[in-house]
């Protein structure tokens, strides 16, 4: 079971940005599409992003597009959320996720493999 380790949240202002970073257990990390979550506190997790085995294909919220940028270096073994032009709104737990399967759906249950999620908050 691939096990999945979150990092680069924190505390940042409205307009500023941030890079999150996932870094899976198992090698090589092509074995897994990779995506992120989010969930606001008493909020459904919601789908953020998710990228395909080799990167070539790449999935965005409505929320995300054209603000956040998923990426993958398979010879890290880590997966990337690049985050621009952050809202209050953004204010989430960001949780990383992969799965044998890329479907680039919105559905938390398509996705087999949940990390512990990195605090992003977005405050003035």
């Amino acid at each position: 079971q691939v096990q999945l380790a979150e990092s680069g949240g924190g505390l940042v202002q409205p307009g500023d940005s941030l890079k999150l970073s996932c870094v899976a257990s198992e090698r090589p990390s092509s074995m897994f599409a990779m995506g992120w979550f989010r969930q606001a506190p008493g909020k459904e997790r919601e789908f953020v992003a998710a990228i395909s085995h080799r990167g070539d294909g790449s999935t965005y919220a409505e929320s995300a597009k054209g603000r956040f940028a998923i990426s993958r270096d398979n010879a890290k073994n880590t997966v990337y959320l690049q985050m621009n032009g952050l809202k209050p709104e953004d204010t989430a737990n960001y949780f990383c996720v992969a799965d044998h399967v890329y479907k680039g759906t919105y559905w938390p249950a398509d996705y087999a493999f949940w990390g512990q999620g990195t605090q992003v908050t977005v405050s003035s």
